[in-house]
């Protein structure tokens, strides 16, 4: 199904040997893409890996590169700077940086192996204005590990409630 907020994005083909992106399965959220060389990654090695292929993203849409679940589950690919940002006004090759996250197993990828998939969102554009203080939120300045773990909620509470999960 085709909606009306559906970017087109043209491809170029930079190298007319490798797939262009598609989605596996309808609904999929991200297209899946290849790369254009063979790759070996010994553990704990990371390559930025060629795609052969650009694309020219509209404006007001971003491309995010995310890993593959199932090269991450089986072969422990990831990608260092997951989701990686494709900007609307890049027109050149799209690259991944892989990494081989296994401690003692090399990952060979062979040319035409899928690596990656794109997923694309709307984005818009802040406008940034100084201040000298922020407006008060009930989270305040707390951030990396300030919610506690998983280990801290409790069936009857719900950290994301309004009333902060506070059982009646």
């Amino acid at each position: 199904m085709t909606t009306d907020w559906t970017p087109t994005v043209p491809v170029r083909r930079l190298d007319p040997g490798v797939p262009l992106p598609r989605y596996a399965h309808p609904g999929d959220a991200g297209a899946d893409i290849a790369t254009a060389v063979d790759v070996t990654l010994e553990p704990g090695e990371r390559a930025l890996v060629g795609t052969g292929i650009a694309l020219a993203v509209p404006e007001g849409w971003a491309c995010f590169v995310h890993p593959r679940s199932g090269l991450a589950a089986r072969e422990g690919i990831t990608i260092v700077n997951a989701p990686g940002t494709v900007d609307a006004g890049y027109r050149g090759e799209l690259h991944v940086c892989l990494l081989n996250t296994d401690r003692s197993r090399r990952v060979i990828l062979r040319r035409g192996d899928l690596i990656a998939q794109l997923v694309f969102q709307p984005v818009g554009r802040a406008g940034f204005v100084e201040t000298q203080q922020l407006a008060d939120s009930p989270r305040g300045a707390g951030g990396h590990g300030s919610t506690g773990g998983v280990a801290s909620w409790s069936d009857e509470t719900d950290p994301s409630a309004p009333d902060g999960g506070t059982p009646q």
